[in-house]
């Protein structure tokens, strides 16, 4: 495979559990493998612009989990959307395709989803690159008292958590914590598009359910934080300082169990590679140009 055949990036579907899942890939498959999963409501269009940064070493794959992006969205009469589920299906597709093992690129939801596969199967992942994703109780900021309310009393708390699928709260989510200077670098299409896919009939209902579900993700954390300390993985962590979402104490913490941890706080906020993209790229890079594979 030349250079130029890396730099392409491929748009595919995959059946997996009777469900389209729509993946990007780019790359030569013989290279080390780099996963890319993405959170709310967000999609594999948030690494657009990093996947052919590391193409040229690296085979990447970034799946939209079952909801999100172009894969499948059945209502939720017809899936239960969880995060074990949406594990299950990850895990699924990265063995159709046929990774033994490989990096992980965990952000927002694709955190529980990663580290759910990393500590239950610790030898196939080479490394973490964690941006904004939670595995520590200390991340959690004021934007999840509503969240975490919905989880106890759906019915009393569903009105203002669907405030949270609107698209002033969309584009609050990669606006926010962005410096001036770097707002125009913030594309209009990453909220426009989240917001489209929303809409869609039905999804908001799959949103709500994956909202309630997420307290399931917490008893888990003691198990990935067991992980952490048994198996040491190599572990780079860039992250929106300014970030309200997932606040950066939440990054702070992984030293705890990770002393060898890489932690670069950002000056910015959420959605990082939208406004430091390129610096988040060069620090992949250089991080796994020393990782063993």
């Amino acid at each position: 495979m030349n250079d130029a055949e890396k730099a392409v990036v491929h748009h595919r579907t995959a059946t997996v559990g009777g469900h389209g899942v729509f993946y990007r890939e780019a790359g030569d498959p013989a290279a080390p493998a780099v996963v890319l999963l993405h959170g709310f409501p967000a999609s594999s269009h948030m690494f657009r612009n990093l996947i052919p940064e590391l193409s040229d070493r690296h085979h990447v794959i970034a799946p939209d989990h079952i909801g999100y992006g172009f894969s499948d969205a059945p209502p939720v009469d017809e899936f239960t959307y969880s995060f074990e589920n949406l594990t299950a299906i990850t895990l699924e597709l990265l063995d159709r395709i046929g990774l033994g093992r490989f990096a992980l690129y965990i952000h927002d939801y694709g955190a529980p989803i990663g580290l759910r596969i990393a500590s239950r199967d610790p030898e196939r992942v080479t490394a973490l690159l964690v941006q904004s994703g939670n595995a520590y109780m200390e991340g959690f900021t004021p934007f999840w008292d509503v969240l975490f309310a919905h989880a106890k009393d759906r019915p009393g708390n569903e009105e203002e958590v669907r405030t949270y699928l609107e698209a002033d709260k969309t584009r609050w989510q990669y606006t926010h914590g962005v410096p001036e200077d770097r707002l125009d670098r913030v594309a209009p299409d990453t909220w426009a598009l989240d917001q489209a896919l929303m809409d869609r009939p039905g999804n908001k209902e799959a949103q709500l359910q994956l909202f309630w579900d997420y307290q399931f993700n917490l008893p888990a954390y003691p198990d990935f934080q067991e992980y952490f300390r048994r198996h040491r993985p190599p572990t780079l962590i860039t992250w929106g300082e300014h970030d309200e979402i997932f606040g950066a104490d939440g990054a702070r913490a992984y030293a705890r169990d990770l002393p060898g941890a890489e932690i670069h706080l950002l000056d910015t906020g959420h959605f990082a590679l939208e406004s430091h993209g390129p610096e988040i790229a060069a620090l992949i890079r250089d991080f796994l140009g020393r990782v063993p594979v």
